[in-house]
């Protein structure tokens, strides 16, 4: 497990993740930094600045910023993050109150699951999987990635892993249909000790997105048994998201 260090720096944090999303997301605006941070713009604008000094940030000429020069490319996605996030958020907070687990938003970036966002529990218990957000896995290893590589024309499936030696494209085929046949993905351990993750699509064909929510479990508190009952939550969650981004304006 991955816990928060006992004396974070809280402007260390900021900086670091808002390089971060700097990367992986593209430009953003002061007031942008600021929301998704949570601080006031002032911070934001302090923040931006020094990643400007040390270029990991640069302003453009309509006054946002972009990853600068020494942050390397990255494969974007193509997945509308901000809407996304926006009506995801709401579901997956009422989830993981719920079930008292965290709840991750993932979307493909090339042969990656990103994760755009997590709902964190706010039930007392100590043992929990914290934030991914931020954060990028082989999508073939997550739960949340299976369940998006699953939903993908068998074509499409070819031209990500062309070439791949990592990945066994037969063998991550017959997962994959066994994903579909159950509706929900598996991670038992494959990208984290001590984490089990379910997941399950997401899907808005008028915004031509397929992205997936996942609850994240310690596998010490992960049971078998109960494995229909949190996929149940589950696909409750994603098809509240998805008829919300399907809804008229």
């Amino acid at each position: 497990m991955k816990n928060e260090p006992p004396y974070p720096i809280a402007s260390v944090d900021h900086a670091l993740h808002l390089a971060t999303l700097l990367q992986q997301e593209g430009p953003m605006r002061v007031s942008d930094a600021a929301e998704r941070l949570g601080v006031s713009p002032s911070t934001a604008h302090r923040l931006l600045a020094m990643l400007v000094y040390r270029d990991f940030a640069e302003q453009r000429p309509d006054r946002r910023y972009q990853a600068g020069e020494v942050l390397r490319p990255t494969v974007t996605t193509q997945a509308p993050v901000t809407l996304l996030r926006e009506v995801a958020l709401p579901h997956m907070q009422e989830l993981a109150d719920a079930k008292e687990e965290s709840v991750n938003l993932i979307v493909l970036a090339g042969t990656e699951a990103r994760f755009l966002a997590t709902a964190e529990s706010r039930s007392p218990q100590i043992l929990r999987v914290g934030t991914r957000a931020g954060r990028s896995l082989p999508a073939h290893l997550t739960s949340g990635g299976k369940a998006i590589l699953a939903a993908l024309p068998a074509e499409d499936l070819t031209v990500l892993y062309d070439g791949d030696t990592e990945v066994d494209l037969p063998r991550l085929r017959r997962e994959l249909a066994r994903v579909r046949k159950r509706g929900f993905a598996l991670n038992n351990q494959e990208t984290e000790t001590g984490l089990t993750a379910i997941g399950v699509r997401v899907r808005a064909p008028a915004h031509g997105l397929i992205a997936a929510v996942a609850i994240a479990i310690p596998t010490a508190r992960f049971r078998r048994d109960r494995l229909p009952h949190w996929v149940s939550a589950l696909a409750t969650t994603a098809s509240a998201i998805e008829r919300e981004l399907e809804a008229p304006a």
